[in-house]
């Protein structure tokens, strides 16, 4: 009997439509899993095999934890709002809302033929006017908290997009998603203060279990820093004095500050500059502003700047220092002022030897590089004792030292210490038509309003023309009907705000959704909070490390802090899978496919060549998930060999015994000790050699033509279930009538998964004559003699002088 995989995989896949399997069960005491997959943008491009790496993977612990009993929650939905839908209809002359519904259409076509266990009557939709309601009930709940604000900042401007930024979404000074280099543009605002929250999402990472390399780069971005804030003093142009607060991590090193430097964007650049340095001010700070692109690490290698004119005094030592300002210094980092000690920091001894500007030594050391003169020829950056510190001097700098001019300072009202973020706070808002309009509204008299909850959601108004207006307005400024409206505290004319929310605003609270999707009176019920969250496991793309993966714990934070939910962190266990990269015949490299590389593969053709379960089961083979992998199109037949072999096998009539006939011994352990090796292999998240584990049992097993019992082979079929279900859940109903909801997960008892036999060694003056096939802890009086056997030639004429032992692994003798 062969193996149509066409017409079984239509006739499944048809019947889990009409009948669905594994659906959520309400809300209970029983025991849980929640496994989610990072919903996916419905592109017009459809489903990639990439995202069929990441949902058969999370489909694989979803039907495993199904099958052992788990109450399972895994849901589908879509992140449809934002730049990347609307970008998309603007290329295809489409409303955002029909392309997005095609779109949508097409990935549940696709979906279908994963044959993931998704519940979709959990489905949600971001654009939904009844899911948007409560994103922007959570805004209205965060600006009532004084964590959503408004402000006239300079921000990332993508002059394509036509739209403002936040800085998570500028990647090597482009824009994120279509790549044009950002600008800068001074634009009215809202912004969210995810910077009041950077200790605890610091903090919150060491309680997850989540890959090193993620926790790494949400540390690296929130960049925390200890030190201290040292306040330094200048006067004016017109001779008014101005306070220099400069943050430093090195505050041990303020002996051997010589000079300051400013960002050029730094407000107090203007009143610094005397007038015969304004000119050159003024074009450094312009052709900064040109170059810089707002760069989160701007660093000249060819270190330039301006000397402003003006000098600061040093708290400390009283000393009257130059301040220049410089493009490696940021705005956003510290207070924009930087201390320059050029004899202990690699970029201000650049900057002081290109300025021949004072280069002081104040950390002494063995490894310091000196000349005849005691004068520093390199910078020194590492540790060692004090000196021209004053009263500091012999002190071990960076620790003792560091603590005592600290309490120095701050004794002197000259400073404290303190703590610095580079985090940023995120801005949130985007002039932009496709996304959820912000719940707010400007009077004259009242200020700004917050819509009534009881009139939310505010919903986006259908029009004709929604293209971006470069203006820095939405296109919703324009429709007047929409935006005029009146005032909720004094019923006055009042307007709406017309920025919409940005395209990480929905799935920052989805996951909280899914379990009970269609409440109307809330977002989400305590009980099944209580019950369902956090997720238990969590898996996408690494990519999503800064952007979607900090916003939703920010999110999360807020509302656990303003007593809505439960915990404080959304997603318990991550798993980031790999890309599945390709050979590019354009380029002659393998790499991340696109289609102008003419390197795509469409899942869709596999499916139609080979199948949905050939598909699954080499996904999953290519290598470890977790990382990136090449795509062999060789790798599918090996795959169907694979298949097709343990089909012939499994339905072949010899195979299955009669009930009146027992399993041979050597098959039970043989099925026992695949089980146990096939799920330590799941359970340690390597499906790869999970799948070699299941090639081995085959091959071993019809090789030596193995018949199996009838609960062996449903012990066989429903391991198999997790990575071809379709083919599973026909052979379990054709050989045994059983339907995979009516098996449990196979368990195996460790006692027959022991050898009942060792193979050890047999040597002969150290080399290896014979192997020899013993019972398990065989002792030397029984393996002795049947060893000798075999190494007659070698013992004949021969006296043994000695014979060494080792239980289980050799016998060895030694002859003259």
């Amino acid at each position: 009997m062969s193996y149509d995989f066409q017409s079984i995989e239509k006739k499944w896949q048809k019947q889990w439509d009409d009948n669905p399997v594994a659906q959520t069960q309400p809300t209970g005491t029983e025991k849980k899993y929640y496994v989610l997959d990072m919903f996916p943008y419905p592109s017009g491009s459809g489903l990639h095999v990439g995202h069929w790496r990441g949902y058969v993977l999370s489909d694989i612990y979803a039907r495993k934890k199904w099958l052992e009993g788990y109450n399972v929650l895994h849901p589908m939905g879509w992140d449809a709002f934002g730049l990347p839908a609307e970008n998309a209809a603007i290329k295809e002359g489409k409303h955002p809302k029909e392309a997005t519904a095609k779109n949508i259409a097409r990935f549940k076509e696709q979906l279908k033929e994963i044959a993931a266990i998704y519940d979709w009557s959990k489905e949600l939709n971001t654009t939904d006017p009844d899911y948007y309601k409560w994103t922007q009930w959570i805004f209205l709940q965060m600006y009532k908290a004084g964590l959503a604000y408004r402000a006239t900042t300079p921000i990332n401007w993508c002059p394509s997009c036509l739209t403002g930024l936040a800085n998570e979404e500028v990647v090597n000074d482009g824009c994120e998603r279509c790549g044009t280099k950002v600008e800068q543009k001074n634009i009215p605002q809202w912004m969210l203060k995810i910077t009041d929250y950077a200790e605890k999402l610091l903090e919150g990472l060491d309680t997850l279990e989540w890959p090193e390399k993620v926790k790494l780069m949400q540390k690296h971005w929130i960049g925390k820093s200890e030190g201290a804030q040292i306040n330094f003093v200048a006067k004016d142009n017109t001779g008014a004095e101005v306070a220099l607060p400069v943050f430093t991590t090195c505050p041990e090193t303020i002996f051997g500050t010589t000079f300051l430097l400013m960002a050029p964007e730094h407000q107090l650049v203007e009143q610094l500059a005397i007038p015969e340095q304004t000119e050159k001010i003024e074009a450094y700070v312009e052709h900064t502003k040109e170059a810089r692109a707002l760069s989160r690490s701007i660093d000249d290698k060819d270190k330039t700047g301006v000397f402003t004119g003006s000098y600061a005094i040093n708290p400390i030592t009283k000393e009257a220092m130059p301040i220049y300002i410089a493009s490696y210094v940021l705005p956003e980092y510290g207070t924009g002022i930087v201390m320059a000690v050029p004899g202990h920091d690699e970029r201000d001894f650049e900057f002081a030897t290109k300025f021949k500007l004072p280069i002081k030594q104040v950390i002494s050391s063995p490894d310091a590089k000196v000349d005849a003169q005691g004068n520093l020829t390199e910078v020194y950056t590492g540790d060692g004792t004090l000196i021209n510190s004053g009263s500091f001097d012999g002190m071990p700098a960076k620790t003792e030292g560091r603590n005592k001019i600290i309490e120095h300072i701050a004794a002197q009202d000259a400073g404290e210490k303190t703590t610095n973020y580079k985090l940023r706070d995120w801005v949130f808002s985007r002039q932009r038509y496709w996304g959820e309009p912000i719940p707010l509204i400007h009077c004259a008299d009242c200020g700004i309003v917050p819509v009534p909850e009881d009139q939310l959601p505010v919903a986006l108004p259908e029009v004709e023309n929604y293209q971006p207006t470069g203006t820095g307005e939405s296109p919703l400024a324009a429709i007047s009907e929409w935006v005029n409206v009146s005032c909720p505290q004094c019923a006055k004319p009042a307007k709406r705000e017309t920025n919409t929310m940005p395209q990480w605003a929905g799935s920052c609270w989805y996951f909280l959704r899914y379990p009970n999707p269609n409440l109307s009176d809330k977002a989400w019920d305590a009980k099944d909070m209580n019950y369902w969250m956090p997720v238990d496991l969590y898996i996408g793309g690494i990519e999503h490390a800064i952007l979607h993966l900090l916003y939703a714990r920010f999110w999360t934070k807020v509302l656990y802090d303003l007593g809505h939910v439960p915990f404080d962190e959304p997603f318990k266990h991550l798993f980031n899978q790999g890309m599945v990269l390709k050979k590019s015949d354009k380029s002659g490299h393998v790499e991340k496919m696109s289609k102008s590389k003419g390197n795509v593969v469409n899942p869709d053709d596999i499916v139609r060549k080979y199948g949905s379960d050939v598909l699954r089961m080499y996904m999953m083979f290519m290598g470890p998930p977790e990382l990136d992998c090449e795509w062999q199109d060789a790798g599918l037949d090996g795959i169907k060999r694979f298949q097709n072999r343990l089909w012939d096998y499994l339905s072949n009539p010899q195979t299955l015994l009669p009930k009146n006939e027992t399993e041979d011994k050597a098959a039970t352990k043989r099925v026992h000790k695949f089980l146990k090796d096939f799920q330590e292999r799941l359970d340690n998240y390597k499906p790869n050699t999970a799948i070699s584990s299941f090639m081995e049992f085959s091959n071993d097993v019809i090789a030596q033509k193995m018949r199996l019992s009838k609960e062996s082979v449903e012990k066989v079929l429903v391991s198999l279930s997790v990575l071809a279900p379709h083919m599973a859940s026909e052979l379990l109903k054709i050989l045994l009538n059983k339907d995979l909801q009516d098996c449990p997960w196979p368990t195996y008892d460790l006692a027959l998964t022991q050898d009942d036999t060792k193979t050890i060694v047999v040597q002969v003056n150290g080399k290896v004559r014979a192997n020899i096939d013993v019972p398990v802890d065989a002792t030397q009086e029984v393996v002795e003699p049947e060893a000798e056997k075999l190494i007659l030639k070698w013992l004949e004429g021969k006296q043994k002088v000695k014979v060494i032992f080792v239980p289980n692994r050799l016998i060895s003798f030694v002859v003259k």
